[in-house]
């Protein structure tokens, strides 16, 4: 499927995403920190955490509820 959850080291904000994902039921997604990655920094630095699926080129940003994932989810689907 291609999710990605960009995030940070030590980010509240991050682990609040993490359980909502959980609560989701999302499908596996790669981690990536942001931190000592200056591109990633520059894209994503404010807006962390974001969800992001690269098949559709599209992003949830952050704040976002398990219903927000599940319907981001279900977009991707079809």
């Amino acid at each position: 499927m291609g999710l990605i959850l960009y995030q940070r080291d030590d980010c509240h904000l991050c682990d609040l995403a993490l359980a909502e994902l959980a609560k989701a039921r999302a499908p596996e997604f790669e981690s990536v920190f942001l931190d000592d990655v200056p591109e990633l920094e520059g894209r994503y630095g404010r807006r962390v955490p974001v969800l992001r699926d690269d098949v559709r080129d599209a992003e949830l940003d952050w704040p976002f509820s398990a219903a927000a994932v599940r319907t981001f989810l279900g977009a991707s689907d079809g």
